[in-house]
């Protein structure tokens, strides 16, 4: 049951054409820890400007409780002793989530095809679905992927164009890995770029002590460049190996 004598009032714009994202988690966030929400619409732009100049805020949604203004959905986050994510960290969040995902994926396919998900095939299909998904992220948006991976790759510092090729062959072998097709293509393009990408991380990382960001969930991810980028450069020198031994 709610405490009803904790109450807030939250102004926060509902338009015809736009619902303020924010407005909702902050009215969610507000019931969720028990306060009574006087919810105040901002129906109109000239409404919304109104109360931003009468209050001096430039955002909104915005948060009064006890008559005092706490401020926008981040600021309510912290009155209340809540996380509030600095966009400007490193995060692993990325990368465990495509693990996570690219295995379930790998198990869920081996049951499919025999019956149980625990086969050598799930295995390869692991490494093959992440290097799809890890390539579709970078080709999201190609260009800020490539300024981010010429950071730090040997080859591309020499040969710009390779930082626009490397997630077109990373999809290539992936999709073939998974397809168990054209070995002959698929294990030397994998080979390749991970053994020059598995070098750039060691050289970077290890040798120069470089903290910088890595370029491999795409060029807007936040994943610090390191033990994660040397594990899929070598998961893909692996793999390319173990097509080879296991198939020829």
């Amino acid at each position: 049951m709610l405490d009803t004598t904790r109450r807030a009032t939250v102004y926060r714009m509902v338009m015809e054409k736009h619902v303020c994202p924010y407005g909702l988690k902050t009215k969610d966030l507000l019931e969720r820890e028990g306060f009574t929400v006087d919810d105040h619409w901002l129906t109109t732009r000239e409404e919304t400007d109104a109360f931003k100049a009468e209050h001096d805020v430039k955002t909104t949604p915005q948060t009064f409780i006890g008559g005092q203004r706490i401020g926008g959905y981040d600021d309510l986050r912290r009155h209340l002793g809540k996380e509030v994510k600095d966009p400007n960290a490193t995060s692993y969040t990325p990368v465990v989530a495509v693990f996570a995902m690219t295995a379930l994926m790998a198990l869920a396919a081996s049951y499919a095809a025999y019956g149980t998900p625990l086969t050598l095939r799930a295995g390869e299909w692991f490494i093959a679905f992440s290097m799809c998904v890890l390539a579709i992220l970078k080709l999201q948006d190609v260009e800020t992927f490539s300024s981010m991976f010429l950071g730090y790759d040997l080859l591309a510092r020499r040969w710009v164009r390779y930082a626009y090729a490397y997630p077109f062959c990373e999809a290539l072998a992936g999709v073939l890995m998974v397809a168990g097709a054209l070995n002959w293509l698929s294990i030397p393009v994998a080979l390749f770029i991970g053994t020059v990408g598995a070098a750039s991380v060691i050289k970077a990382v290890y040798v120069d002590k470089r903290e910088i960001k890595c370029a491999c969930v795409g060029g807007s991810g936040s994943v610090p460049l390191g033990f994660v980028s040397l594990t899929e450069n070598l998961m893909m020198v692996g793999m390319a190996v173990w097509v080879l031994v296991m198939h020829h």
